[in-house]
């Protein structure tokens, strides 16, 4: 298991903590905030594309401290090119697929 740490989230008697962890077997292999689903590319949308701040996200996100939500910013700085073209694959996966479905059967009934 590869880890990224850009924050150690030490406090008194506490042992270090990894913030970022990038895991073959979990969230498709990409970056995500380490013991959560959260992928760095989440956090990255929800302030860079939605303007929330890294307190408004924990407070959404109760489970994330500001430690993590800093860490994973960091992570995307550092790496923003590589996570910007992983949102615009997934963005295209998702047009595609709708692009691609049929009509749902709500819609069908509804017609």
């Amino acid at each position: 298991m590869e880890h990224h740490s850009t924050e150690t989230g030490r406090g008194p008697g506490e042992t270090r903590r990894e913030h970022i962890a990038v895991e073959p077997d979990r969230c498709g292999g990409k970056p995500h905030i380490a013991g959560h689903r959260i992928k760095v590319q989440h956090v990255a949308a929800w302030h860079e594309r939605l303007g929330k701040t890294p307190d408004e996200i924990v407070a959404e996100h109760s489970e994330l401290t500001l430690a993590d939500v800093h860490a994973a910013l960091t992570y995307y700085y550092d790496h923003r090119e590589q996570i910007d073209a992983e949102l615009r694959a997934d963005e295209e996966f998702v047009a595609d697929m709708k692009a691609n479905s049929p009509p749902s059967l709500l819609v069908r009934r509804l017609s």
